[in-house]
């Protein structure tokens, strides 16, 4: 019997993203792990973060089960690695069909490799040109 916990949540990569994210989710009672391949990353996490840190390689499915997927409700690849992050949440989805996948995802043209999955994407790139667009339009309005 394959029993997800609710609130299990494991994220790949601990960039400012990344950490930002893990401090949100244990700061809300979640169980968290945080997987990152070097340890000075989590020098990132709030100091109240109550989660697990493991200095692995989450494209690596052996970590991916030390780390608890089989439990987990929610996997959030935010390496900084396009192609570390698609490979993450496809092993997520297709091995260990974690219900919700989030993957960020720099370059565009990569989107084709999550076709048919049921993974979120984050696109920073197309975020923050959505935010300028917001500021230049408030500057030809005159309120910039």
């Amino acid at each position: 019997m394959n029993s997800k916990k609710k609130n299990y949540i494991i994220i790949a990569g601990c960039s400012q993203f990344g950490a930002t994210i893990a401090a949100a989710f244990s700061q809300q009672g979640c169980n968290v792990v945080v997987i990152d391949s070097n340890a000075a990353s989590f020098r990132k996490l709030h100091c109240g973060f109550s989660g697990y840190k493991l200095v692995k390689d989450a494209t690596d499915i052996n970590v991916l089960i030390q780390a608890g997927i089989e439990q987990a409700s929610l996997v959030v690849a935010a390496t900084e690695d396009d192609n570390a992050n698609i490979m993450i949440a496809r092993i997520a989805k297709e091995i260990f069909h974690v219900e919700d996948v989030v993957s960020r995802l720099y370059d565009v043209e990569k989107q084709v490799l999550y076709q048919d999955l049921e993974v979120k994407i984050i696109r920073p790139t197309r975020l923050t040109m959505q935010e300028f667009d917001k500021l230049m339009t408030r500057r030809e309005g005159g309120n910039f």
